[in-house]
């Protein structure tokens, strides 16, 4: 027996998961959020208001603006996804149409992290030891058995449900960091290794549409680790009777290397050029906020890190083997990022892929008492929150019990809950599932080396589920600007020209969606055809240097009425108007 490898895992352990079962999982995690909902404030509404100006034509594609203020994000790749499909699917509503290659990207994310566990564990060094007698797990059921694991932890992670189901570039990034690790997971077999031209061209397409998404840094940082960690697998792969010189001309050789290599350093040269600008990695150590990322790290990578973190332990003297290296790369990649980043959960969501891929090397590992343990809490946990979500939707139907109605009231006033059949029953079928799974968990397939990742995998999706259908009107009610866009074009004058003043993207991208008002900023120079002008408080103190005051009476303060401290101010124009 191997004392480097821990991995003890009978035939009996790796009975394959009906694909039935696994594609459900996944469509029932995946269609809930990208269907019937509007999009919701403030990332989400501001990336779709940007691809609405692109697909009517008042933006470049290149250069994207919205009312002439340049977006943030550095890469317009997403943003011609969602444009793209508004424009050629003119006939659905254009929230829907955005989301459609979002959707698809999210399941990109989802079967590149089967795969790439899959490859990961075909490796040799990941492969479970051999018995005396036999009795093995063989090598493809084991690595399918793994890969359903893999796939199972990732769809588990707390972190991943509302950022995964958003039109943002966050979603495209994290495709793309996945296609990257299944990318190197290929590249890392030196003797078993086909299609080596389509494995480069992955390798590359992941790596540029990255940069096009607005992480060129994180591009060029982790491809340069993937390449680096290949380039030592493959070599120590190498026979162990040929002479290291040998070894090493062979590897400087390899053509996959080194046309993965050139790619990377070309686009690394791009980046230290000042072709993409530099990351904002201003924030000083010493004065980070310790304790509020401490917490991000472990509620949003829950169940995964502590997964991830017996797998170091266990496989610690396999660190620079694919199965492990290759992750734990990109965990370290994007955990630094997000300490250094302003919007700390979102660049944390790319560190899910490969935790989820490292906490599948744990399940051969586990003992039994663990797995129990992962068992009893999820069921606690996912059936307390899924009790909760039933109760809050059942006083907002019926008023009883009286205390979470009356806090529904209190934090959404004026929210008129609707019973919607489809969505009671969806909610109902899941709930349904759920009790079964668990019987199902408890009395059958204890064998099974997924089995600890099944409940909390179904627990995210049910929770998850539940809140998209019995929660969707309460959501979209005090999470999308809808109420407040609708709200100002009531107030607006007939010409439906709405001049305006300090609005955020997102609430800039509410008003011309929602309300469907044709807006134009104030710094634009004078605007006579508008009858109504829409400020932000913010820059009410400084208006007069935009506009004539004396033009415009004041007429209402709107505000968002799940958010007291959000309001718009709308005027009226009383002078200098159209002769």
């Amino acid at each position: 027996m191997n004392p480097a490898n821990p991995a003890i895992v009978s035939q009996s352990a790796v009975r394959r998961l009906p694909r039935l079962a696994l594609i459900l999982f996944c469509v029932a995690y995946v269609l809930p959020g990208f269907i019937g909902r509007e999009p919701w404030k403030t990332a989400d509404v501001t990336a779709f208001g940007v691809m609405l100006e692109m697909a009517a034509g008042r933006t470049g594609w290149w250069d994207p603006q919205v009312l002439g203020i340049a977006v943030d994000e550095a890469g317009p790749l997403p943003y011609w996804l969602g444009a793209l499909f508004i424009r050629l699917l003119p006939f659905v509503p254009a929230d829907f149409a955005a989301r459609i290659p979002f959707g698809l990207l999210l399941a990109l994310a989802l079967v590149a992290t089967w795969h790439t566990v899959y490859r990961l564990a075909r490796q040799p060094a990941a492969q479970p030891v051999s018995f005396a007698f036999g009795g093995e797990a063989h090598p493809t059921d084991y690595a399918r058995a793994m890969a359903d694991a893999g796939l199972l932890a990732l769809i588990a992670c707390l972190g991943l449900a509302q950022l995964s189901h958003e039109t943002t570039p966050d979603l495209a990034r994290l495709a793309m960091v996945s296609c990257l690790l299944y990318g190197a997971s290929r590249l890392a077999h030196a003797t078993d290794l086909r299609q080596p031209v389509l494995t480069v061209a992955l390798l590359g397409v992941a790596t540029l549409a990255l940069v096009f998404s607005g992480a060129p840094w994180i591009a060029f940082w982790l491809a340069s680790g993937l390449l680096l960690a290949v380039s030592v697998s493959r070599l120590r792969s190498r026979p162990m009777g040929e002479p290291s010189s040998g070894r090493t001309a062979g590897l400087a050789s390899d053509p996959l290397v080194w046309a993965a290599g050139v790619l990377v350093v070309v686009l690394g040269g791009a980046a230290l050029g000042g072709l993409f600008p530099a990351p904002g990695w201003q924030t000083a150590w010493a004065s980070m906020p310790w304790g509020s990322w401490g917490r991000l790290l472990l509620w949003f990578t829950w169940p995964v890190w502590p997964l991830a973190l017996w797998t170091l332990w266990r496989w610690r003297r396999q660190w620079l083997q694919p199965h492990v290296a290759l992750p734990l790369w990109a965990v370290l990649v994007s955990v630094i990022d997000s300490a250094q980043s302003d919007e700390r959960d979102r660049a944390l969501l790319l560190a899910l892929p490969a935790l989820a891929a490292l906490a599948a090397f744990a399940l051969p590992t586990l003992r039994r008492s663990v797995s129990a343990l992962i068992d009893w809490f999820t069921l606690l946990f996912f059936t307390g929150c899924a009790l909760v979500i039933w109760v809050v939707w059942f006083a907002m139907q019926s008023g009883v019990p009286a205390k979470p109605a009356a806090n529904v009231a209190r934090l959404a006033p004026g929210f008129v809950p609707e019973f919607g059949v489809v969505a009671f029953v969806l909610a109902t079928l899941a709930t349904l599932a759920w009790v079964w799974l668990v019987a199902w968990r408890v009395g059958q397939h204890r064998e099974a080396i997924w089995k600890s990742l099944v409940l909390p995998a179904a627990g995210s999706t049910l929770c998850w589920l539940l809140l998209m259908t019995l929660w969707l009107p309460l959501l979209d009610f005090g999470r999308s600007y809808g109420p407040l866009a609708r709200r100002i074009a009531s107030l607006a004058a007939p010409e439906r020209c709405v001049l305006v003043d300090g609005l955020s993207q997102a609430q800039i991208a509410a008003l011309q969606y929602h309300g469907g008002l044709e807006l134009r900023r104030s710094t634009s120079g004078p605007a006579p055809e508008c009858g109504t002008l829409v400020v932000a408080p913010a820059s009410q103190t400084t208006l007069d240097r935009r506009v004539t005051l004396t033009d415009w009476a004041f007429k209402a303060t709107v505000r968002r009425l799940t958010d007291n401290k959000e309001s718009l101010l709308v005027y009226q124009r009383v002078g200098g108007g159209p002769p």
